[in-house]
């Protein structure tokens, strides 16, 4: 089994990731809590992962190729699941925490399955009967198609906090879920007018190769490294953040 805690991996990539040029000039900001998911296909001799590429005309990120994923709302605390998070996901994602006003746990996985259909048209979770009314427009549309969260489905695999003073700060949970865990697809959500203009499934150390932000490259390591080790929900969390002008990683 792959030690994920191993500290010449946790030196490689915290090493690339100080070393990346970054512009800390900008006004000081309090992060904001994010949430992304990879979904990885393992169905093959090598897994792949789904990514997409993101609108050449965004401020932010223009066409990198990205996880979807996005900020918190206060409607995905309220969304019914059919199953709720593993024991051991909840406690990591209730480690460390930043104050008091960071969302619950099971906010983080939701967020990062409304936001994957909002991006992508893929609906994850499992067919049921999902509650009469759901708490906004994106989640009702689950309820409408007879789709409901399962949350156990979720693997929490690396969190990372931007550094003080640029453009844009977030403070992200990155999940992961097998492909299988697609329960319905609407077409039509991906295409030249959104902000993913295209999606692709690709080997993960392929998809390394892409033009993307250093982190997302930094957690598909992780990811990999993940697969390896079996994939358990108790395997480490690594935790990614600035201290002193140098990146830290540490095991949650």
């Amino acid at each position: 089994m792959t030690d994920l805690s191993k500290t010449d991996l946790g030196k490689t990539l915290t090493d690339r990731m100080t070393n990346v040029e970054r512009d800390q000039s900008f006004p000081d900001s309090v992060p904001r809590d994010a949430a992304t998911l990879i979904l990885i296909d393992r169905s093959g001799s090598e897994p792949k992962v789904l990514l997409g590429r993101r609108h050449d005309s965004h401020k932010f990120m223009p066409g990198k190729f990205v996880f979807p994923g996005g900020r918190i709302e206060a409607a995905d605390l309220a969304m019914a699941a059919a199953r709720e998070l593993h024991a051991d996901a909840e406690a990591k994602l209730a480690a460390r925490l930043r104050d008091a006003s960071v969302p619950a746990p099971r906010a983080f996985p939701l967020a990062a399955i409304r936001e994957t259909f909002e991006e992508t048209g893929l609906m994850l979770g499992v067919k049921a009967a999902p509650p009469a009314t759901a708490p906004n427009a994106e989640w009702q549309a689950f309820a409408a198609n007879g789709v409901l969260p399962d949350l156990t489905q979720v693997h929490f695999v690396a969190r990372a906090l931007t550094p003080p003073r640029r453009p844009k700060r977030f403070d992200t949970r990155f999940f992961t879920a097998d492909a299988d865990s697609i329960a319905h697809r609407i077409d039509g959500v991906v295409g030249p007018a959104s902000e993913l203009v295209e999606l692709v499934w690709i080997p993960i150390m392929q998809a390394k190769e892409l033009d993307m932000p250093t982190i997302t490259g930094i957690v598909l390591e992780e990811l990999a490294e993940r697969v390896r080790a079996g994939m358990a929900h108790a395997l480490p969390v690594p935790f990614y953040y600035m201290e002193d002008q140098k990146f830290r990683r540490e095991l949650l």
